[in-house]
């Protein structure tokens, strides 16, 4: 394949950026989208040009490094992928392709298609947490739990933290992330001793952090890789009354 990719370049969280057109040819439509931009950063490289920063780390979907918007969608064009599990065969021999980084005030760019995703960080430094009591461990079973809660937990704990709910959403809302994160401990008989603590304290960051408000929009669950389900906004929504009354 030979497409042309459209780039964001920007040198660093203070300088302003533009897109830079560049040509890949005789890309594999089995390639993943990062080993292409591998490929073209080759190019650049040997042709003495700055290669383009994009963050990668398990490159298996997994990580939630790698999120970038392509074509102005995150991650891309395929439902439920990240983008390093995207393969050019989902676009077209003289595609030309826009990416760019996550567009989010809490996100600032670093460099490229790198941006700061320490506000979720705050986030779940803020009550992502147990009371761990020390000493000898538990029976395993000691404490039992409802098969469709574990379920649910389980869900929920599939969130990558990649930031594209944020990035997708028109508010630029991390409400879908704070969900995922307060309901997966929220469903388990470990997580309730915070229980209360933890929601209030977790949307109080994510307002600190600069997020906006959540409207119900769902194109953060559209985009998220994980399917995280837009449900689990309502779950902790419920979290947070109950929680302000008990208070």
């Amino acid at each position: 394949m030979d497409i042309q990719v459209r780039v964001w370049r920007q040198a660093g969280p203070s300088s302003s950026g533009k897109m830079v057109s560049y040509d890949v040819k005789d890309i594999s439509p089995d390639a993943s989208f990062l080993e292409m931009l591998d490929v073209l950063n080759e190019k650049l490289i040997l042709d003495g040009d700055d290669p383009v920063a994009f963050d990668h780390d398990c490159r298996e979907g997994i990580c939630g490094a790698c999120g970038v918007m392509i074509n102005g969608v995150a991650h891309g064009p395929e439902r439920a992928t990240t983008t390093c599990q995207l393969h050019m065969r989902s676009f077209k021999d003289g595609d030309t392709i826009d990416v760019e980084p996550w567009r989010a005030a809490p996100f600032p760019v670093i460099k490229d298609l790198v941006v700061n995703r320490g506000a979720f960080d705050g986030i779940i430094q803020a009550g992502g947490y147990i009371t761990a009591p020390t000493g000898t461990a538990p029976e395993a079973h000691s404490t039992p739990v409802p098969k469709p809660d574990a379920d649910l937990a389980f869900e929920a704990a599939t969130c990558i933290g990649c930031g594209a709910c944020v990035a997708a959403c028109p508010n630029g809302s991390s409400m879908l992330f704070t969900a995922a994160k307060v309901s997966h401990l929220g469903l388990m008989p470990q997580g309730q001793p915070e229980r209360d603590s933890r929601v209030i304290d977790m949307l109080e960051a994510q307002d600190d952090a600069g997020f906006g408000g959540c409207t119900n929009m769902g194109e953060c669950t559209t985009v998220c890789p994980k399917g995280i389900p837009l449900t689990l906004i309502g779950r902790l929504n419920a979290d947070y009354r109950n929680a302000l009354r008990r208070s």
